[in-house]
C-alpha cells in the first residue's frame, strides 16, 4: 500500500474503535470529581508505561532513521515541546490539580487489574514482537486522538474527555492541560511515523503491521472498558 492506503486502514480502525459499544459506554458515564481522579491516575499510567514501550520498539529496529523519529517523538513526550517545558507527564500533574490530586497522587498511582493487564500486553509487543509490530502497536492508539478523522464522532478522545470534563466539572479547557495538548500533538505523531509504512509495510509485513495495529486497538478498548467499569462503582 501506498501512504494513502495506509492512512485509510489505521483511519478506520481508529474509528471503529472509536465508535464501538466499549468506548460508547466509557463515554457515557457521567463525570464526578472522584472518576475523574481516577481515570486521570490510570491515564498516568498509561503514558509513563509507553516510554518504556517505545524505548522497545527502538532498541529493536536496526534502521537508524526511524529510531532518530522514536527519539524525537520521545523528546517531546519526555523532555519538552510547544506544550510543556517538563514534558507531558507534568501536563497530567497540571490537569491533576483541577481535580483535587497532587503531584504525589499522580506519581504512585495504583493500576486497576485491566490496566496492568493492557500495559502487560502492549509491553510484551513491544519487546518482543517484531519493530514494525511494536511500532504499529504504538502509534496506533495515537489515531484515536485524531479530531481531523473523528470530528463526527465527536472528535478524538482528548476532545471527547476534554468535553465531558467541562459539562460534568464546571471546569474549561485551561483546566485540562493534558489533553488541550494532546488535542495537537498526537495528529503531529499520526503523521510522522506514516511514511514508514509505505516504505517498509510490503509483503508479509503489511499483514503483521495490520494485525499488530488490530491487536492493540483491541487492547485500548480491553483499557477503556476497565476505567469504565471502575468509575461505575465511584459515585
Amino acid at each position: 500500500m501506498n501512504t494513502k492506503g495506509w492512512e485509510a486502514a489505521f483511519g478506520e480502525l481508529a474509528r471503529e474503535t472509536m465508535s464501538s459499544p466499549e468506548l460508547e459506554r466509557y463515554y457515557s458515564v457521567p463525570i464526578t470529581r472522584a472518576r475523574a481522579q481516577l481515570l486521570l491516575q490510570q491515564l498516568s499510567l498509561y503514558v509513563r508505561h509507553r516510554r518504556d514501550c517505545w524505548a522497545f520498539v527502538s532498541g529493536n529496529c536496526p534502521v537508524l532513521s526511524i529510531k532518530q523519529k522514536i527519539l524525537a517523538h520521545e523528546y517531546e513526550e519526555m523532555i519538552r515541546d510547544q506544550h510543556s517545558e517538563h514534558g507531558h507527564l507534568d501536563l497530567i500533574i497540571r490537569q491533576g490539580k483541577a481535580i483535587g490530586l497532587s503531584a504525589r497522587d499522580i506519581l504512585e498511582a495504583k493500576p486497576i487489574s485491566s490496566t496492568t493487564a493492557t500495559l502487560y500486553a502492549w509491553g510484551w509487543i513491544c519487546k518482543k514482537k517484531h519493530w514494525l509490530e511494536g511500532l504499529a502497536a504504538m502509534t496506533m492508539t495515537e489515531w484515536n486522538q485524531d479530531d481531523r478523522l473523528l470530528a463526527d464522532l465527536g472528535g478524538g478522545h482528548a476532545a471527547r474527555m476534554g468535553n465531558l470534563w467541562i459539562k460534568y466539572l464546571g471546569i474549561t479547557w485551561d483546566d485540562l492541560p493534558n489533553w488541550k495538548a494532546h488535542r495537537a500533538a498526537d495528529k503531529e505523531h499520526v503523521d510522522m511515523f506514516l511514511p514508514i509504512w509505505e516504505e517498509f509495510g510490503h509483503g508479509e509485513n503489511e499483514k503483521i503491521i495490520l494485525d499488530a495495529a488490530k491487536e492493540s486497538e483491541e487492547l485500548y478498548r480491553v483499557y477503556q472498558t476497565g476505567i469504565a467499569e471502575a468509575m461505575e462503582t465511584l459515585s
